[in-house]
């Protein structure tokens, strides 16, 4: 009976309050960190028996992202560094309801469902954000590891990318890089380096990039990352969280959703700036023009210069490689049209979320996945960096295929394959715009953003909405696709589709069109249509103008 008391006595330190019932989504667990306690505690319990099931080191990183500061979250991290499977998804949520005197129960369920050897070893990597509820609560996920007798290494203060990359790395047994800050920093700034050989006198100010690190963690991992860089980049880091408030008026989401600058930073007219959110997993551009005009580059011209930089440097390496682009339906119209028919890439449309990203991303040769929200990264197959690598190292090549292999080379190294990475994707970004000599301006100039508008429609049950085709298009209710596509007829460059919330009974409404005017009037349309064929509540919508 000892374990089983000890694992009573743990509990009961960290109980959870009786009726509390949470739902393990996209993000995680994520709420008022006052109601999170047992949750991290039960978290930790789970890592340790997905451990005990991979043989292989597991992440549990607390951090609630772009949420305000009084929130927290949970994730957890599967041995490559990618999202855990939705089974465990399911587990993680059954373990995090179960009354206090139903735990044991519920852990026993899953130990039997999945067949654990509970005598195998287990390995748990934690991490943190900067939130002052971040220490108590993984304090709570490292008893939980301990409760059922893993091991764990407590990192403190990282971003979600960083323990996402130390997991990989330990369970690669390095082959992906070395477990710690210093080897992700040393790893990724060397590729870099070498990236930046190749840009032909660049000045000191094409050198300069103006950060908003959301007075969070990024903030103070791009401080110590910046000796690794040996002033091949000058960064001047605002909201850096000596003073402002985490994610507050600041970050890639208050940015992209605000459409304009964050408070608290100096933008110079034509200034590269850049936005990460709270934990540093997503990163949006902008700058201001001579007029003081804002101008936003997010993420799907983040993936559109990547994937062009990259179609370029394989055709110059003669290096036959299938690259994709992954977007979902809220990609700008004008970013696909570009992709496909100027840069002839293939471009793949999937359903809103990160991890139908990643793994549609996975079925190509190379991968480049972004949501419009500034999350994203590359992905190569095994294959792909075989030969990119047996052509580095090829001593008969020409010239001009030799300085693509090894561009393509240090490429690889300075991105971070296992998930959406700002300060990986910034200096992706930075050595691109310096390779190809490209001010910001040119860069927005590759394409222009069609005018959009998003709505969203208060419903009495979001369930009524069905969609399908990467949810471009409205099955159920009966009626409803055949309105919008009868509306859309009614505008030039038109395009709109509607999808449930996840979180909430609201319908979301995404409409763009040739002119701003039509792009709003689109969106009123389409809210008028949902909210008559599928239970709107409330006062019918209004029009915008």
């Amino acid at each position: 009976m000892g374990k089983r008391h000890a694992m009573r006595t743990c509990s009961g330190l960290h109980p959870k309050p009786a009726g509390l019932v949470l739902q393990y989504g996209t993000a995680g667990f994520r709420t008022n960190a006052k109601q999170l306690d047992h949750i991290m505690f039960r978290m930790g319990l789970l890592a340790t028996l997905r451990s005990k099931k991979t043989k292989a080191t597991i992440g549990v990183m607390v951090t609630a992202s772009h949420n305000p500061e009084e929130d927290n979250g949970v994730k957890l991290v599967d041995p490559m560094g990618e999202m855990v499977t939705p089974t465990w998804e399911g587990y993680a949520t059954q373990l995090a309801n179960a009354e206090q005197e139903d735990l044991l129960a519920a852990l026993q369920d899953i130990i039997k469902k999945e067949a654990i050897n509970m005598s195998q070893e287990a390995n748990v990597f934690v991490g943190k954000d900067t939130r002052s509820s971040s220490a108590s609560l993984s304090q709570a996920v490292l008893d939980g590891v301990s409760a059922l007798g893993g091991h764990s290494k407590d990192y403190g203060l990282v971003t979600t990318p960083q323990l996402h990359y130390m997991v990989c790395c330990q369970n690669t047994q390095c082959k992906y890089g070395e477990a710690t800050v210093e080897g992700y920093y040393k790893k990724l700034c060397q590729a870099f380096i070498q990236l930046t050989k190749n840009a032909s006198n660049c000045t000191d100010d094409q050198k300069h990039l103006t950060v908003d690190g959301a007075n969070g963690i990024g903030a103070l991992k791009v401080r110590e990352m910046e000796s690794h860089l040996k002033r091949e980049l000058h960064i001047s880091l605002f909201n850096d969280g000596s003073k402002g408030k985490l994610n507050h008026q600041c970050g890639a989401d208050f940015v992209k959703v605000q459409q304009k600058p964050p408070t608290g930073i100096k933008m110079n007219p034509g200034e590269r700036c850049c936005s990460f959110d709270g934990d540093a997993d997503r990163i949006v551009y902008y700058y201001a023009d001579s007029e003081g005009q804002f101008h936003l580059l997010d993420g799907d011209k983040i993936a559109t210069l990547i994937s062009t930089f990259l179609k370029e440097l394989l055709t110059q390496a003669g290096l036959d490689l299938e690259i994709a682009v992954v977007q979902t339906a809220y990609a700008n119209g004008s970013s696909t049209n570009y992709l496909e028919d100027t840069m002839k890439v293939i471009v793949r449309c999937t359903k809103t979320g990160v991890k139908h990203l990643h793994h549609a991303a996975q079925e190509f040769d190379i991968g480049v996945y972004f949501e419009a929200n500034g999350h994203g990264t590359v992905l190569f197959s095994k294959a792909a960096e075989e030969k990119i690598q047996r052509l580095a190292e090829n001593s008969s090549i020409n010239d001009e295929r030799k300085r693509a292999a090894l561009l393509l080379q240090n490429t690889v190294n300075v991105i971070n394959q296992t998930v959406g990475d700002a300060i990986s994707d910034m200096l992706l970004i930075e050595a691109i715009l310096a390779i190809k000599g490209m001010t910001i301006q040119q860069w927005d100039a590759i394409y222009s953003d069609l005018p959009n508008r998003q709505l969203k429609v208060k419903v009495s049950d979001r369930r009524v909405i069905d969609t399908t085709d990467a949810e471009r298009r409205a099955v159920s209710p009966a009626g409803l696709q055949e309105a919008i596509d009868s509306l859309v007829k009614n505008y030039r460059e038109a395009r709109s589709f509607v999808r449930p919330s996840g979180t909430e009974d609201v319908v979301r409404v995404y409409a763009e069109a040739e002119t701003q005017e039509s792009a709003d009037a689109l969106a009123h349309d389409v809210s008028l249509a949902v909210y008559r064929l599928a239970g709107g509540v409330g006062g019918e919508p209004k029009p915008l103008h």
